[in-house]
């Protein structure tokens, strides 16, 4: 059964990625408010009550400010690990499902996640691997740096979404304060764009078909130069798709599992 990946928007005003494979869906993150997941999900056609779960990668509030009103307001279970369950202020034994890395989530249609852990910022984060009818698809975002465990999970997955937060140039340019500088491009940061070129070089192969850049900042990056430093890092190694993931909505969803790669949305 294919399986299909939707991001509704990703940045640090909100992010949240959906997944379906039949008539099983699954968002990964939820940092929006009801009303904003609302009209987004709307955007696809989506109903917020036929949402299955809401899986977190961590606690901050643009991935997960969101999930407490989801799970008030239209009952949608959320999936979570320990310290990310009592740092949005749930009760971990009543409120949650709670997960442990590198324990697989087995959901409907065939589609299993599995959470692999990546360094961030004070917090509990994973990236999440998604498997379905024989394909791997990969979700990784808010890292400061990769791991050769992240590294073999990514290894023959079908498709790839990652951040790819800043340009170097931009961030050390840019307005903001020297230790806010340094903490964003400190190993529990974010990636830049040079980061996320190296990973995708190690581990991008002729069977990868796409890929989408996620989490660009608005203040220390561009779609373009996002866009070009990754088609530097991969060479002629890459022949699929590569796209970018904007703050504003949904644009594409991505198709894992069959012929055609990629619909665009028309919005």
């Amino acid at each position: 059964m294919p399986l299909s990946i939707t991001h509704l928007g990703s940045g640090s005003r909100g992010n949240a990625t959906l997944l379906q494979s039949g008539e099983t869906k699954i968002l990964i993150d939820q940092g929006f408010s009801g009303r904003q997941l609302n009209k987004r999900l709307n955007m696809i056609e989506v109903e917020p009550e036929q949402i299955d779960a809401i899986v977190l990668t961590h606690h901050h509030g643009d991935h997960a400010g969101g999930a407490g009103i989801a799970n008030r307001r239209w009952n949608i279970p959320v999936h979570c690990n320990f310290r990310t369950a009592e740092k949005l202020g749930f009760d971990p034994l009543n409120d949650v499902e709670l997960f442990e890395s590198l324990q697989r989530m087995e959901f409907g249609g065939g589609l299993s996640l599995l959470p692999v852990p990546v360094p961030h910022d004070g917090a509990d984060n994973v990236a999440f691997i998604a498997s379905c009818d024989g394909q791997r698809a990969a979700v990784v975002t808010d890292l400061g740096s990769t791991t050769e465990e992240l590294a073999s999970h990514l290894r023959g997955c079908t498709h790839i979404s990652i951040e790819s937060n800043y340009d170097h140039g931009r961030l050390w340019r840019g307005p903001y304060a020297t230790s806010l500088k340094h903490r964003i491009s400190s190993d529990e940061g974010h990636l830049s764009n040079d980061q996320t070129g190296e990973l995708l070089a190690d581990v991008v192969s002729r069977k990868t078909q796409s890929l989408v850049l996620t989490h660009l900042s608005q203040e220390n990056n561009l779609p373009h130069l996002a866009e070009s430093t990754i088609l530097y890092h991969l060479d002629e190694v890459f022949q699929g798709d590569i796209a970018i993931s904007l703050q504003d909505g949904p644009e594409f969803t991505h198709w894992i599992g069959q012929s055609e790669k990629e619909t665009e949305l028309r919005i």
